[in-house]
């Protein structure tokens, strides 16, 4: 039997694009490995990311103004979420989809053979199992700890912390220090490497959490719940039949692609393009983004970040979350690179130098000169 749509991958991505592809009437396939697994990992969004179809009980915990630290504090003027993990699962329903417990090993346009030897047919087949971890693509790794919120007192949200309290050399790969409320009286506490190739690994990540907890004088005790966090922030395919990160949805400044998915699960599941002209330029200029990131020398991080959030709020919003919005995303690089300390501009420069914008899409001369 033919089915209107065949989602390889029931991660988040997957869930939410066979999901919505239900709610509009199709017949769905559902292949992974294991469909009903958990979801360990915490997801987050700023909150004008999410589509307006998304249970609101997927929210855990609203943040109205995080904090981010370079050498100093700034108060991001956005409300930022922390999903659900589980009642965002539950949310994408997916009742009445063919769910198959089997591996996809090889994809075409309308076919996919399955490691059990078995070949599903559709009309459309898409690839949303992710991204394989190569050494060739940068990662971004974290190390957590769940903490109960009284522990905490006087801890404050926190987007990003590259303060240097967690005991590492100076010239040492940088991480930030994470916290943001579960719900529950809880609070997860993660220290991360943005992006690294190699990251760090998870026992450096959990020596400098430690560290920086004993040094702010928050109490832990070993037992408490970890999360560990490995995945690529490159590597995606943009395309027709890819979807989520594997589909180039991952943001590599940040490696959120959770809400992008969602955002674009409704569209998709309509047979609309996921990769206008516009898309596919931001897509380059992030990897741009990116590129810069990884070359930065590890003093440079707090204060690249510090010009960053600096930045009018309609910037920032462009840069993290415009992934169609070509002229914003343009506006923000621009306006950043204009701004940052000369030393670190040219650093910035020498990493991007060469980068093509390959679209149909003319951008003014007046915006890149600035």
């Amino acid at each position: 039997m033919t089915a209107d749509v065949v989602v390889c991958g029931a991660g988040p991505a997957g869930r939410a694009l066979a999901h919505r592809c239900l709610v509009r009437g199709l017949s769905v396939t559902v292949v992974d490995p294991v469909p009903d697994r958990r979801w360990s990992a915490t997801y987050a969004a700023w909150v004008d990311e999410l589509p307006e179809w998304l249970d609101p009980t997927a929210i855990a915990a609203t943040v109205e103004r995080p904090t981010a630290w370079g050498t100093r504090a700034h108060r991001v003027d956005r409300p930022y979420v922390v999903l659900d993990s589980d009642r965002l699962r539950e949310s994408l329903d997916l009742a009445g989809a063919e769910v198959v417990a089997d591996r996809a090993v090889e994809l075409t346009a309308n076919t996919a053979a399955l490691a059990s030897g078995r070949t599903l047919t559709a009309r459309r087949v898409f690839d949303a199992r992710g991204i394989a971890r190569s050494v060739a693509l940068a990662e971004q790794t974290a190390y957590g700890l769940v903490l109960d919120a009284r522990h905490c007192a006087g801890l404050e949200p926190l987007f990003m912390d590259w303060r240097a309290d967690n005991g590492a050399p100076a010239d040492a790969p940088r991480s930030f220090l994470y916290v943001v409320p579960l719900g529950g009286g809880t609070m997860l506490l993660e220290e991360t490497c943005l992006a690294g190739r190699p990251a760090l690994d998870g026992p450096t990540l959990r020596d400098r959490l430690h560290h920086r907890l004993r040094s702010r004088g928050i109490e832990f005790t070993g037992d408490e719940r970890v999360e560990r966090v490995r995945f690529p922030v490159e590597g995606g395919r943009p395309g027709r039949r890819t979807f989520g990160a594997a589909g180039g949805f991952a943001h590599p400044a940040t490696g959120y692609s959770v809400a992008a998915s969602l955002m674009a699960a409704d569209a998709v599941a309509t047979g609309a393009r996921a990769w206008p002209a516009p898309a596919r330029a931001v897509y380059q200029l992030r990897a741009a983004g990116l590129r810069a990131l990884l070359a930065l020398p590890p003093t440079d991080l707090p204060v690249f970040f510090d010009t960053f959030f600096d930045l009018p709020p309609a910037a920032q919003r462009a840069y993290l979350s415009g992934r169609t919005d070509l002229t914003g995303t343009v506006i923000a690089m621009s306006t950043l690179f204009r701004t940052l300390p000369p030393p670190l501009r040219r650093r910035v420069a020498a990493a991007t130098l060469g980068i093509g914008i390959r679209s149909r899409i003319r951008i003014p001369s007046a915006i890149m000169e600035g």
